[in-house]
């Protein structure tokens, strides 16, 4: 009893400080608006939308006593630069957010982070990676992803490492490809390897387009490709490369982050034509908070995708979740309370534009983005310098259908098997992992082959029986053959009709004597390979085609008569004697005499004797006439 009745006031202020603990009513968080704006149709608009959604469940779910929440103002870009920018003007004058997150592609980004400088809203996003765009030109610009010149040294010291002296950059005409031509090619130059060509193929190129396009490539020396352009133009070509042999021994393919980072959700058949394919993507240590949230991440989609169920998780969407939580953070830390913008003086006949308002927390929020670092889903998250800081590369080999990672690129390090490897970044030989080159093979290729035109087409000719079908001569002094007729001509105008230059050089083969056999002879020439093809009035026989092929026909068989055709007309009025000779005519009217002196002495001996000589001459001219036809 002693022991209760000391612990009864305690009890009973412990009950006084809860019952007035219930009575206060519980403060509510303020709101800070926030913009998103994606290509939702997109692979990575889709990935990021449920990043984020998780990204803040997860973040008020760890912090529940945080005085502030964000409140996300989704919209669509739907890949249009105007339409992205539309949207923005949006959500600043509607709704007063006071940061933006996205837009997705470096052209919208553009644009939209000039609206942010006037307005002073921070732009942040986790996948505008061209380097046109910069902290220092924009500074109301956070780029919560790298940048394409990021890289650069990464690509430069594989191609150093392993020797290969030229390459040739392929990417897409557009912002985006563009970026990183300049600094890829300076950084390349800088260690003695030449960029003897530059391969712009347009964003909205066709299959024969970007087929003519690697024709090009096939006739140049360098075989080693550096491809810097989106998934789905990537796509396409290596399918395409795959068709027209590209993808063979000798070749050696490195592909940028932006095909790389997406590889798992591109078709399986894509990936298995870039077999052999080297790939440099951000490397994401592996943790026990990354594999938990990859498994909600998938579980979510199916929800939030349903139509899409075999989209796969990408460093994008890592980057999506990390950026929301360095938004969060920096919201709270900037104690900002309440959206204020300020408006100008209101002018007439003025534009939405230039009525804009300036917000007067933006400085501090950018100032509390900046100040962000720690470590998330994507590994190290630091903002400082305006744009993610570079820790490691990791470099990918495409084999079959999927791909085995061959190493890692630090800047401390440059290139090695492993992370922890201490190596000096010059090197003689690669320290990597074995390769799978194009072709199935581990053979180091040389990085260069003899061009097309070192390999001129034989072509064998003769001097034929019909020079107007075809012939051919030998200079006596330059030995050079030259070959004319119209079967030259037809095989002249295929070539020039082909997507790709074919050098060529004729050939002379002697018939000794006229005959099938000699001809056999000739088309036996191709088989033994001594003549890429036979030009000449070969015949298609059974017994050749058994050894070569032949063209379709493209001269008629059969017999055929040659009329001479005189140009003049003869408008003479006696023409119309011209169809018989003048014996013919001769013929003709003594005929037409003696009928009619027949007739006539019929008539005289018979029952008109007494008849007019008008009536009998008219009888026998009428009998000798029509009569006898």
């Amino acid at each position: 009893m002693a022991l209760c009745a000391r612990t009864a006031p305690l009890l009973f202020l412990l009950a006084f400080h809860f019952a007035v603990a219930q009575s206060v009513p519980e403060k509510k968080a303020e709101e800070f608006q926030v913009g998103v704006v994606l290509d939702l149709g997109t692979l990575v608009g889709k990935v990021a939308s449920t990043s984020i959604s998780l990204a803040l469940e997860d973040f008020y779910a760890v912090h529940p006593n945080y005085t502030t929440r964000l409140v996300l103002h989704f919209r669509d870009s739907m890949g249009d630069d105007v339409q992205a920018a539309s949207a923005v003007l949006d959500l600043l004058e509607n709704h007063k957010v006071q940061a933006i997150i996205g837009p997705q592609k470096s052209s919208q980004a553009l644009f939209v982070s000039d609206l942010g400088n006037k307005c002073e809203v921070p732009i942040i996003s986790f996948t505008a990676t061209s380097p046109t765009l910069s902290s220092h030109t924009l500074p109301y610009f956070v780029r919560a992803t790298l940048s394409d010149s990021a890289q650069v040294n990464t690509i430069v010291s594989i191609i150093k490492s392993y020797g290969w002296r030229e390459v040739v950059p392929i990417y897409v005409d557009n912002d985006y490809g563009r970026g990183i031509i300049l600094p890829l090619v300076d950084a390349l130059q800088q260690k003695d390897v030449h960029v003897p060509y530059r391969s712009e193929i347009d964003q909205m190129a066709t299959s024969e387009e970007i087929t003519q396009e690697l024709y090009k490539l096939m006739i140049m020396q360098t075989r080693v490709y550096i491809v810097h352009m989106p998934p789905s133009l990537g796509s396409l070509l290596f399918t395409k490369a795959k068709e027209i042999g590209m993808m063979s021994k000798g070749a050696v393919w490195i592909i940028t982050d932006g095909l790389t980072n997406l590889i798992d959700s591109l078709n399986p058949s894509v990936v298995e034509a870039m077999s052999g394919v080297l790939g440099v993507e951000f490397y994401v240590p592996k943790s026990t908070e990354l594999d938990s949230f990859t498994k909600r991440w998938y579980m979510r989609s199916r929800i939030d995708h349903p139509n899409d169920p075999t989209m796969k998780l990408s460093i994008f969407g890592l980057w999506a979740y990390d950026t929301i939580w360095a938004v969060a953070r920096a919201a709270e830390k900037s104690k900002i309370r309440k959206a204020t913008f300020q408006r100008p003086s209101s002018m007439r006949n003025s534009t939405s534009l230039e009525t804009l308002g300036t917000s007067v927390n933006g400085p501090a929020f950018l100032k509390a983005i900046l100040k962000n670092k720690f470590r998330g889903l994507s590994g190290n998250f630091d903002l400082s310098n305006g744009q993610l800081q570079v820790s490691a590369f990791q470099i990918i080999n495409v084999v079959g259908k999927g791909h085995q990672l061959i190493g890692f690129w630090t800047a401390r390090n440059g290139i090695s098997k492993t992370l922890d490897q201490n190596t000096t970044y010059e090197r003689t030989k690669p320290d990597l992992n074995i390769v799978i080159w194009p072709g199935e093979v581990t053979e180091l290729p040389r990085g260069w082959e003899l061009p097309v035109q070192g390999k001129k087409l034989q072509v064998g000719v003769v001097k034929g029986h019909y020079p107007e079908y075809i012939d051919a001569d030998k200079d006596p002094i330059t030995g050079v053959i030259t070959a004319r007729g119209l079967a030259i001509d037809v095989f002249e105008e295929a070539v020039t009709r082909l997507p790709y230059a074919l050098p060529y050089e004729y050939k002379m083969f002697n018939i000794t004597e006229i005959g099938s056999s000699s001809y056999n002879e000739f088309v036996y020439q191709v088989y033994l390979k001594k003549y890429d093809i036979a030009i000449g009035d070969i015949a298609i026989r059974y017994n050749r085609s058994l050894y070569v092929n032949f063209t379709l026909p493209y001269t008629e068989s059969g017999v055929a008569m040659a009329v001479p055709v005189k140009e003049s007309t003869n408008k003479d009025a006696w023409i119309f004697l011209k169809p018989l000779t003048p014996d013919m005519w001769f013929a003709t009217i003594m005929l037409f005499i003696y009928t009619g002196f027949v007739i006539w002495l019929l008539e005289l001996l018979g029952n008109n004797k007494n008849a007019p000589i008008s009536r009998q001459l008219v009888t026998s001219i009428y009998f000798s006439m029509f009569e006898e036809s």
